[in-house]
Formats: C-alpha cells, sequence, structure tokens
C-alpha cells in the first residue's frame, strides 16, 4: 500500500465511523392514554378553570388534531384498535367485559392479532406498560404474553387510586405478582414509566403509559384538590384535583426525557380513550354533543396530540381527520419497521402528512359500530345514529341508515341542525360507504356482562 495514502483513508474511516455515529438512532416511542377525559377539558382545548401546562407542552412543541377521533365510544374496544391498528369490529372486540369477575371466558384481544408491542420487540425495543390493561384476564392475554417486557397496572377497566385492594378480582400486579400497597395510581404509573425510560436508556424503548385518571371513582388527594378551592362542586373539585395530578405525572415524564436528552428522540402521542362521562364525572365534551358510550362527537372526538421535536412541527392546529389506530403505523414507521403486506392495517402512517410530505387528508372515511349505533365521518360530514332509547343498549345489532341523522360538522360541530331530508344524495352517498364498510366485520365476541338486578352504568367494567 502507498504509505502517502495511509492518512487519507484513515480520514476517510473516520469520518465514515463518525457519521454513524451522528446519525440518529430509533426513537422511542411515548404513548400516554386519558382514561374518560372528554374534548374540552384541557387547558389547550379551551378550559380556562384546569390547568394542564405539561400535557399543553405537547400541543405547544407538536401538533394539536382538533378532528382527532378514536373507534369506540368507551374503554376497552378503543384500546384494541389502537394496539392493532385496526378496526376492532373486524374481530369482534366491540363491548367493554363488565366487571372481572363477570367477564365472559373469552374475553381478551384475539391472539390472532398482533399488537404494537409486539411488532417493536420483534425489531429490537424495549416495552413497558404501566397503567390499565382491559384487554383481557386470562394468562394468554395478559400484557407481558403480547409483547410487554414489563407491566405495572390492573388488568380490568377501572380500579381505586388509593388502595391496592379494593379489588380482589381486578389486583394491581406488577408482572403476574400482587401489588399489596400503593400510594396513588397516577403517580405510581408515572413513576414507574421514569424507571423504565431512565433503566432502558442505552436502548430504543416503547413506554405505554396508560392512565385510569381521570375516571371513576372520582379519588384525588388533598394536595391535588386544595389547587381548587375556589371550585364549589365536590365532583367538580375532586375531578379537577385528578386532572391535575395527571398533568403532574406527565410532566415527570417529559422532566425524564429532558434529562437524558432524549426529547429530540421520542415520538409522543397524547390521547383519551374516549369522550367524557359528563353526568358521572362532570369531564366535559367542550362544544360536541353526547357522552361517552354514544356515537355522537362527544363520545368519540378527544384530545388528540403528537410531539416528535426537531422531526415534526411545533405549535400547529391541524383539523384533519385523524384516529388512534394511527398510532400504531406511525409508530412503525418513525421505527423503521417495515408492515408485512397481510397486517390489513385500518390506520395510516401519519407522518408524510405531519412534515407536509403529503398533503390532503389521511383517510378518505372514518366508521364507527357500537351495538346499534352507527357513524361514518367523510370530509366534513357525518351520518349518524347516536344513543337514543332504543339505541343506548350495549347489546349486539346490524343497524341500518335508514333513521340516521346528517350533519356538516364543518359549520355544526355540535351536531344541531339534522341534513337528512335537505341533503339526500349527501345521506345515499355515507349510507352506502357505511354500509359496504359493515359488510367486513363480524359479529362482537362477547357483551357486557352484569350482575342480577345491577342498575345500568353502574358496573365497574
Amino acid at each position: 500500500m502507498n504509505p502517502h495514502r495511509l492518512p487519507l483513508l484513515l480520514f476517510v474511516a473516520c469520518g465514515v465511523t463518525a457519521a454513524f455515529a451522528a446519525a440518529p438512532s430509533r426513537p422511542n416511542i411515548l404513548v400516554i392514554i386519558a382514561d374518560d377525559l372528554g374534548y374540552g377539558e384541557l387547558s389547550c382545548q379551551g378550559n380556562p378553570q384546569i390547568p394542564t401546562p405539561h400535557i399543553d407542552s405537547l400541543a405547544k412543541h407538536g401538533v394539536r388534531f382538533t378532528g382527532g377521533y378514536v373507534s369506540g365510544p368507551y374503554c376497552s374496544p378503543t384500546r384494541a384498535g389502537l394496539l392493532t391498528g385496526r378496526y376492532q369490529q373486524r374481530f369482534g372486540h366491540e363491548f367493554n367485559p363488565g366487571p372481572a369477575e363477570q367477564a365472559v371466558e373469552n374475553f381478551g384481544l384475539p391472539l390472532t392479532e398482533t399488537t404494537l408491542p409486539q411488532r417493536l420487540k420483534a425489531a429490537g425495543y424495549a416495552t413497558g406498560m404501566f397503567g390499565k390493561w382491559h384487554l383481557g384476564y386470562r394468562p394468554e392475554f395478559h400484557p407481558m404474553q403480547r409483547g410487554f417486557d414489563e407491566y405495572f397496572g390492573f388488568l380490568g377497566g377501572a380500579h381505586s387510586y388509593l388502595d391496592a385492594e379494593a379489588d380482589p378480582a381486578n389486583p394491581i400486579l406488577r408482572g403476574t405478582t400482587r401489588v399489596t400497597k400503593i400510594d396513588y395510581t397516577t403517580e405510581e404509573f408515572a413513576r414507574e414509566a421514569v424507571s423504565f425510560i431512565e433503566r432502558k436508556r442505552g436502548t430504543p424503548w416503547f413506554c405505554y403509559l396508560p392512565f385510569n385518571a381521570v375516571h371513576a371513582p372520582l379519588q384525588a388527594p388533598a394536595k391535588y384538590e386544595q389547587r381548587f378551592a375556589s371550585i364549589a362542586d365536590p365532583k367538580r373539585r375532586t375531578f379537577a384535583g385528578m386532572l391535575s395530578a395527571m398533568d403532574d405525572a406527565i410532566g415527570t415524564v417529559l422532566a425524564k426525557l429532558a434529562e437524558l436528552k432524549q426529547e429530540e428522540n421520542t415520538l409522543i402521542f397524547f390521547i383519551s380513550d374516549n369522550g367524557g362521562p359528563t353526568p358521572s364525572t362532570t369531564s366535559a365534551n367542550g362544544p360536541l354533543r353526547g357522552f361517552k358510550t354514544q356515537t355522537w362527537e362527544g363520545g368519540i372526538r378527544v384530545p388528540w396530540l403528537v410531539q416528535w421535536k426537531g422531526r415534526i412541527p411545533a405549535g400547529r392546529v391541524d383539523d384533519r381527520p385523524v384516529i388512534q389506530l394511527d398510532v400504531l403505523p406511525t409508530a412503525l414507521a418513525a421505527a423503521g419497521v417495515a408492515v408485512p403486506g397481510d397486517a390489513k392495517l385500518d390506520g395510516v402512517n401519519l407522518l408524510p402528512f405531519l412534515t407536509g410530505e403529503k398533503s390532503g387528508a389521511p383517510h378518505a372515511a372514518l366508521y364507527w359500530r357500537f351495538g346499534k349505533q352507527l357513524a361514518i365521518r367523510m370530509g366534513d360530514w357525518k351520518l349518524v345514529k347516536g344513543a337514543g332509547p332504543d339505541l343506548a343498549a350495549e347489546s349486539p345489532g346490524h343497524p341500518t341508515a335508514a333513521g340516521a341523522e346528517l350533519y356538516n360538522l364543518k359549520n355544526d360541530i355540535g351536531e344541531k341542525t339534522n341534513l337528512a331530508a335537505t341533503e339526500p344524495e349527501k345521506f345515499r352517498e355515507l349510507a352506502v360507504a357505511w354500509t359496504k364498510w359493515d359488510g367486513e366485520l363480524i359479529d362482537p365476541q362477547w357483551t357486557p356482562q352484569r350482575a342480577p338486578g345491577a342498575a345500568k352504568g353502574k358496573n365497574k367494567k
């Protein structure tokens, strides 16, 4: 070898090594879920009563989708869709199961479905979950059998925030071991997430942080309620404390990312699993009609934030309709994980829409079926059969568009003016599209089980 070429080769080799060292690593993925948080409750969504600065920071440094949806109007179905990227009605996960001690034996996210943590774990990600599962009680449905390396939380739909042993059929678990003492679940789940992020700092990680806040029961330590002494209604005061506690907890997690200098290498999503059950907890849905368990906007349109500092725009408000099914394909695209051709995802990779590489709407239409209720949003138009005297029951049904109502959401976000009679062609267009989609679905694999004589809506889910 020519000795005069050696320095040049060493320079080139070092340059290549430096380039690889400087190349961004695969991003961490953080998915934060609020439980029963209404569309109108965050400061960034227009609520002046309860400051939420840490959650708002995600909107400040990222994108806030004002047309963000979930594919089910309550807990378990939404989570099934989130972790699979598919409409949960395609695999029969249409309803909650009822309380743990009453749930049907086959309740659980079907083992035929591949989850987001399974896909990321196979790609070398560390995976941890801290919070509410609500996707199966049997051992084969446990989070650590569905792709998570670590788990701390509870398997059911609701739990005491203060008493680990309040529900023997639905205990707090570390892995598969029962936990006998907790402080406050909102703080506990954040601490567990922070510990995971700290310990996994040397590898790409996926952290799933589904709080039980602000779901009933309404429980908050005095230090949080005292922040809202001016609120006279005790139910609302406790709710405000719970939301403030969750905001603090999220702030703790975000502070750890900043400390570890991982903010620009972490893709963060924040959503609620459904709209607020206002009569139950005061969680309000702003200008939207309806509540949790309804296919009106108040049941399915939710706070929807995404942040990836340095990679997507900061402070943008985007009114294009998106849905929680988009989280999986977006996360996989960010991680460089190819989606198999037979995955049959319904979600869309939002990254090119966030960066401006693609314009237009990510979805031609969004769809809902919830027992006898239905909805479809296509552009600004929505066809809906929301809750009513014969539609509220959580029972299987094969609804048709007959008798549905039609709204232009751009002009009528509150679904007040039914245009079905004056826009028959638009009605027919949406009805045909929804009927075609419904024909691709299967029947629900279970319906909520309730104790004999239990008051409707009072079950622990």
